[in-house]
């Protein structure tokens, strides 16, 4: 049994497959189920579409689809849906809604109990997020999309680290590399981790290891001490180190 969480900063299809596939090999199952989660973009149909050709015709597994917000179930439908599956995949979108919907629905405390029972659980961006402590959420600009703020949204904490994805993007008038830099300095003591689009990281158990194929998209550890920044890449993509050498000494 192992705890296992991918967490993908962000990117397009195609420069995410070889990523894809590490989830779909992490299962050592030749046709493994997987559960889309798309409550953070409002159950977007499309993206249902997306994923299954990725995951169905690409890498043929098998999908069910949890519609949080255009369905109804029951909690006993619900934790079977869970429990049916070998990979737990997590959607993009508004993170702030999608952790107070779960919440209500209790849907964290089944997540913790698939994440104790050797699933792969995994996302992208808000389903980056959703795994950590906490993380750097756009979620604002869902609300107010003319004048929206950077905020920190909590998460389910199996991963015990400030989260920032997509850290190399950058918007007409908002930087997130600077942003995160900013809000970590409100939190002295803390660790972030950032992800580039196009990188992850597999955490299994004790040990973490980044996934990248690009040169120019990385990991990072970015952290406040004694008044300095710092932001240390991650080179660690041949070998697993342990999380704990992410912790402040």
């Amino acid at each position: 049994m192992s705890n296992t969480v991918i967490t993908i900063g962000g990117g397009r299809w195609k420069t995410v497959l070889h990523i894809d596939q590490a989830i779909v090999q992490l299962t050592k199952k030749k046709q493994p189920t997987l559960l889309f989660i798309p409550t953070a973009s409002s159950d977007d149909l499309k993206y249902v579409s997306a994923m299954e050709k990725r995951y169905v015709d690409e890498l043929g597994c098998k999908m069910n689809t949890l519609l949080l917000l255009r369905e109804k179930y029951s909690k006993e439908q619900i934790k079977k849906m869970i429990s049916d599956a070998d990979i737990i995949y997590v959607g993009g979108g508004n993170t702030l809604m999608m952790m107070k919907k779960w919440r209500r629905l209790g849907l964290d405390k089944l997540l913790k109990k698939a994440w104790k029972d050797d699933k792969v659980l995994c996302g992208v961006s808000a389903g980056s997020i959703c795994w950590f402590e906490s993380g750097h959420s756009d979620s604002m600009y869902y609300y107010h999309p003319k004048k929206w703020d950077y905020i920190r949204v909590h998460g389910l904490n199996f991963l015990p680290f400030i989260h920032c994805p997509h850290y190399d993007s950058e918007t007409a008038d908002k930087k997130r590399k600077d942003d995160f830099k900013r809000m970590l300095k409100k939190y002295p003591g803390h660790i972030g981790v950032a992800c580039d689009d196009g990188v992850a990281i597999a955490w299994i158990d004790d040990k973490f290891k980044i996934l990248s194929e690009s040169k120019n998209a990385n990991a990072y550890r970015v952290y406040w001490k004694r008044g300095k920044f710092y932001e240390e890449e991650l080179k660690n993509k041949d070998e697993f180190l342990p999380i704990e050498s992410l912790y402040l000494k």
